[in-house]
């Protein structure tokens, strides 16, 4: 059973904390964390392109000339592929890139990317994260006491508003709740900062 370090926003060691084996001690599955990575960010993918085909492209509408008689290829209609200034074959229309895989999977990967956090060291547990208001400067102190310089994931049991006012102007720092933290997000950051009650809820889901 992996244990850390309780620390809190001084940096101090308050105690030790066990974490959950099955949780943030498993050996990381990382094909399974790929397909998940891919998947999410599919889903961010906007979707608006799209192209005109010949029905949408103005003009058109009257035949360039007889059917027989002229010599030339048959046509009926200057907006058609072959012509310069036609239609476009096969090309992109609106769509959504997202789609669905087994839950079972997602929350193998979410356990491999706790357990990789821990594995690498780059784990903080913290005691709790209070702040008087909203202020860059005291968070941006937080994370310096914790040593947590590079880019950071806070990770709060409830939504913090007075953390996650004082994050949006730290490059690299997000916030986000035990409930809504996804494997795309745990990757991309450094350090996995979580509070205590945080944790235990992310037990609590998984478990």
């Amino acid at each position: 059973m992996p244990k850390v370090e309780l620390l809190n926003q001084e940096g101090s060691k308050v105690g030790d904390l066990e974490l959950s084996d099955h949780i943030f001690g498993i050996e990381p599955n990382n094909h399974v964390l790929f397909d998940v990575i891919v998947m999410q960010q599919a889903a961010q993918r906007q979707g608006t392109h799209a192209t005109k085909n010949r029905s949408a492209v103005r003009g058109g509408g009257r035949k360039p000339w007889r059917q027989k008689g002229t010599g030339r290829a048959r046509q009926g209609s200057i907006r058609s592929p072959q012509w310069v200034g036609g239609g476009v074959v096969f090309g992109p229309t609106p769509r959504s890139y997202s789609y669905k895989i087994p839950k079972k999977v997602r929350r193998l990967a979410l356990k491999s990317a706790f357990s990789t956090k821990v594995k690498e060291e780059n784990f903080i547990v913290v005691d709790q994260l209070s702040m008087e208001a909203p202020k860059t400067k005291d968070l941006a102190a937080i994370l310096s006491n914790l040593k947590a310089n590079e880019k950071a994931l806070i990770v709060t049991n409830d939504h913090n508003e007075t953390v996650e006012l004082s994050a949006r102007n730290i490059p690299g720092v997000s916030v986000t709740t035990a409930a809504d933290v996804r494997v795309l997000d745990i990757v991309n950051h450094d350090k996995l900062i979580m509070t205590k009650d945080a944790a235990e809820k992310v037990e609590e889901v998984l478990a």
